[in-house]
């Protein structure tokens, strides 16, 4: 979730001081004033001079805002002849380099991008966030990595700097369906940790909880951690909930590997949630997969009545995982 200048920006006419009168004759006069001749007001020459280099801000920030670098430049040398010490120098001259960034060509390596990515995020976000103000410059960055992501559109996937690729580019200007197309465009997708993760999210962010469940389970499975990282950022109250009683209630081994059990879990918790889940991919077989396997059988099993079969499958869940087991029958 940025630091203010020293003046915050908006927009300030030419007229700031206007409404104010003049001050009493009797009012000491400015330096080298003659009394009796036509005095300005002191308060008023002050609004003027400290309006002057707001106004020359604004110019410039909204130079920034259309992309218009001719514009920008003028502006930024108009403040500096008046104001050569003014912050929004820096942050001025950092934003106006990052221009080229837009309407470029293609990038031709993952480097490329990794630097552009680096460069961004380190230097010309904080500087977007201090010269434009948090909304303007949250929706100018969108435009600047929608043009990254455009530039990194041709190059593959890279297992080694994954946040190169142009779906996670895409993810960050918040163009959720342009970033699904981009994931499905990588091979195996589903079975790499990094690209099902940014489909889950951008599925959750197109449709919501319901079909970005079945994506949020498999990568609690391949990847504990960005599960716990993906889920606990999404704003969605009710899976925020059932994580904050799935750290209080369940009994793990508390480590991060918990967060594998998770899907499992939340079958004990919200049985109906297995029509959702039917199609959820299993890849590696692990004892956090066989869990939910065994959940989904023995809810298959209680709707059809086989007591038998039910029996069994409750003692193989038990011998799997006791936290699990008590879990399950503690609504039983």
């Amino acid at each position: 979730m940025p630091v203010s200048f020293r003046r915050p920006f908006r927009q300030v006419g030419r007229e700031g001081g206007a409404g104010l009168g003049p001050r009493n004759i009797a009012a000491p006069l400015a330096p080298g004033r003659v009394r009796g001749t036509a005095a300005v007001p002191i308060m008023q020459l002050d609004i003027f001079e400290h309006s002057g280099d707001v106004m020359l801000r604004n110019e410039l920030a909204q130079a920034l805002q259309r992309c218009d670098a001719q514009a920008a430049e003028s502006a930024r040398q108009a403040l500096a002849a008046e104001y050569p010490e003014d912050q929004a120098l820096a942050d001025g001259a950092t934003l106006l380099e990052s221009l080229s960034y837009f309407d470029a060509g293609p990038f031709g390596a993952p480097t490329q991008v990794q630097q552009a990515r680096e460069r961004v995020e380190k230097h010309v976000a904080p500087a977007a966030k201090r010269q434009l103000g948090d909304a303007a410059a949250d929706r100018w960055l969108s435009t600047l990595w929608a043009s990254l992501a455009r530039r990194a559109s041709e190059l593959p996937y890279c297992r080694d700097d994954p946040q190169s690729h142009c779906a996670e580019l895409w993810l960050r200007a918040g163009d959720w369906p342009a970033a699904a197309e981009a994931v499905e465009r990588i091979e195996s997708w589903w079975r790499i940790p990094a690209p099902l993760a940014w489909m889950a999210r951008a599925r959750w962010q197109i449709s919501g909880f319901d079909l970005a469940l079945s994506l949020l389970v498999e990568l609690a499975w391949i990847s504990p951690r960005r599960f716990e990282e993906l889920a606990r950022s999404l704003q969605d109250r009710a899976l925020r909930a059932l994580l904050q009683r799935f750290d209080a209630d369940f009994e793990g081994g508390g480590d991060s590997d918990d967060a594998a059990w998770f899907p499992a879990w939340l079958l004990t918790e919200q049985p109906g949630l297995s029509e959702l889940l039917v199609g959820a991919r299993t890849s590696r077989g692990s004892a956090a997969e066989q869990g939910w396997k065994l959940m989904m059988t023995l809810l298959s099993l209680e709707r059809q009545g086989r007591h038998a079969e039910l029996i069994e499958h409750r003692r193989r869940l038990k011998g799997l995982h006791e936290g699990l087991y008590r879990a399950y029958m503690k609504s039983r």
